[in-house]
């Protein structure tokens, strides 16, 4: 037979041999059971190398090499490697920490920049302001260090008597020859020497403290479904604070006071009829209170002044425009400051903020808005993260504190708001403020550091701790091997 013709024989032969193995590998089917007319049994093909799948987006992916990464995938790792450390357990507590010694350090820079003139004006060394400054700020920081160490316990034992001492303190700064007045406001008591002490500051911790432990006490007696123990003794008690702050004729702390009240009954879960009822009350308060003084009407008509106006009434509020405005992106440098030479009042208290846009321009006013951003996050989420409602309250009040003081300063300073006299937290000069601050931030550090995972984060970066642990896992093996 000739080999085209055995070619061909073998290529006709290769479907009846490929059915006889599909028939052999087939079971036969049972007794009666049939197949439909036209339905054919078919092997499976052998099995073979798979061919990957085709990647998303048809050919244009299935010409990128197989050993180079696909176009975004590092901004995603990027993504996620950052929302996997912004979710660790420590987060909130290195924010806290980390921002609040920023802002205290980058103030005490300032404050020496900002009152070296004012210091001099008064015949007085460079340094006065500053070194009052700094000697505040250590103190601060070894109550810093006291509050977060305590346990969360004797934070609600000190509740009532920092309450009672505070109310004491503000009722002899109304008291004639103890109390003594400062810019037109009877809110000191002189210590002696050049330390003066205002209670009111010290008002604002005591009312967070006391405020979250009354309401988590009622919150686990399931009392604040009743409108009335949701706001007595919690409302009186504020008023009665208010009352004897607007005695000395303090409108910026009254604000800061008001807006703790209400941060403290939001986070109770005030219905929205109450909450509207008492911000209403609260604003007849105030605009009575405003409408009825010279001063604060003044005030309110310099919001977005550009001129000093007659008989310079918005002189403060332009020369802080000024002074923002002159200092462009990254300011006319440290100590370069024009303003402060006379030209813009409080320029180391109220309006440290415009001396600090002047001498490092928009990249330091925006990195002490950033700082103040993570530090209100940081609050936040302690805050919304405990089960402890008492931690809840307190850390929630801290933060509404520190927000709306900062926001109010800069808003000022700005022209957004009216000047209410109220320093910017932890960054202008004042020890009253300053300590009072520094102590609610720690309490706050202690909050972070009561959570669970936190807890256990940190005691697995004890030394000895990790030591053991290492120890161990390490288990041992037969001599030799290796």
């Amino acid at each position: 037979m000739p080999a085209d013709e055995s070619a061909a024989a073998r290529r006709a032969d290769r479907p009846r041999a490929a059915g006889a193995i599909s028939r052999a590998l087939t079971p036969p089917l049972p007794a009666g059971l049939g197949l439909p007319a036209g339905l054919v049994l078919r092997s499976r093909p052998a099995a073979g190398p798979r061919r990957p799948p085709t990647p998303r987006g048809g050919a244009r992916g299935a010409g990128t090499p197989p050993g180079r990464p696909r176009r975004g995938a590092g901004v995603r790792r990027t993504y996620e490697r950052a929302r996997r450390a912004w979710d660790r357990p420590l987060t909130a507590y290195y924010l806290i920490l980390g921002s609040s010694l920023l802002i205290t350090v980058l103030g005490l820079v300032m404050v020496y920049s900002a009152s070296m003139i004012k210091a001099l004006e008064l015949a007085r060394p460079g340094t006065y302001f500053f070194r009052k400054q700094f000697l505040a700020a250590v103190i601060g920081a070894a109550l810093m260090l006291l509050a977060s160490r305590m346990p969360v316990k004797l934070h609600r034992a000190l509740a009532y008597p920092l309450l009672m001492g505070t109310v004491f303190l503000m009722v002899l700064v109304q008291v004639p020859g103890i109390g003594m007045s400062v810019n037109g406001n009877q809110n000191w008591i002189y210590l002696g020497g050049p330390f003066q002490l205002q209670p009111s500051e010290f008002g604002k911790l005591a009312l967070i403290l006391w405020g979250a432990d009354l309401l988590a006490r009622k919150q686990d007696k399931r009392l604040l479904a009743q409108w009335k123990h949701m706001l007595v003794p919690l409302v009186p008690v504020a008023f009665m604070l208010l009352g004897l702050i607007m005695l000395g004729g303090d409108m910026g702390t009254a604000i800061i006071l008001t807006a703790i009240l209400f941060g403290l009954l939001w986070l109770a879960g005030a219905p929205t009829r109450l909450f509207a009822g008492v911000l209403a009350f609260a604003g007849l308060i105030g605009f009575l209170l405003i409408k009825t003084s010279p001063n604060r009407m003044s005030r309110l008509g310099c919001i977005g002044a550009s001129e000093p106006g007659p008989g310079d009434s918005c002189w403060q509020a332009v020369h802080g425009i000024y002074a923002l405005a002159s200092g462009g992106w990254f300011g006319s440098g440290l100590g370069a400051s024009v303003e402060k030479w006379g030209q813009l009042p409080e320029p180391h208290t109220d309006f440290i903020f415009a001396i600090t846009g002047e001498e490092l321009g928009l990249a330091g006013t925006l990195s002490v808005l950033a700082l103040f951003a993570a530090l209100g996050y940081a609050g936040i989420r302690v805050a919304g993260r405990t089960e402890d409602p008492f931690v809840r309250y307190a850390a929630g009040g801290v933060t509404t504190w520190i927000t709306a003081q900062a926001v109010i300063n800069i808003g000022a300073v700005l022209g957004l708001l009216p000047i209410a006299g109220v320093p910017l937290p932890l960054f202008s000069y004042g020890g009253s403020a300053l300590l009072p601050t520094m102590f609610a931030v720690g309490l706050m550090i202690a909050f972070a550091r009561e959570d669970p995972a936190a807890r256990a984060a940190l005691a697995m970066r004890r030394p000895g701790v990790r030591w053991k642990t290492m120890r161990r896992r390490v288990t041992k093996r037969p001599s030799g091997e290796r």
